[in-house]
């Protein structure tokens, strides 16, 4: 059985190759935390919100004429507009904080023995359901 074409495994496998990326991405912002001028680099947040977006949508079907359609309004929370600058710079001319690169490694780690626990747990349900645990 292919899981990779199952949706769900695809966000899983998705998500894993992120964090990857995100992970030497974290790595040579530590590397280079001695290099002037090195300014630290992170990847975009992946969103729930976009992936939803591509999706097609799904329209509620009024059952009955009693019923109401209606929206709810999308609220940013505050702050959600404006862009991060680094608060601190190292004495060697760059912005690197390594104590905030390595909290941003260890929710990486986290992040990531998180999907591959799902993943292990979605496989072994699969296997149960087809009898082959």
């Amino acid at each position: 059985m292919d899981f990779t074409k199952i949706p769900l495994f695809q966000r899983m496998t998705d998500r894993l190759g992120w964090l990857n990326a995100r992970q030497d991405v974290l790595s040579q912002n530590v590397a280079n935390a001695d290099t002037p001028g090195f300014i630290p680099r992170d990847l975009k947040p992946q969103s729930f919100e976009e992936h939803v977006k591509r999706l097609e949508p799904v329209n509620p079907e009024l059952t009955s004429p009693m019923h109401m359609q209606g929206t709810v309004p999308v609220k940013k929370g505050p702050g959600s507009d404006k862009e991060k600058d680094p608060y601190e710079s190292a004495p060697a001319g760059n912005s690197v904080v390594l104590e905030e690169q390595m909290m941003h490694v260890t929710e990486t780690q986290t992040n990531y023995q998180l999907i591959t626990n799902l993943y292990r747990k979605h496989v072994d349900m699969m296997k149960r359901a087809i009898g082959t645990s």
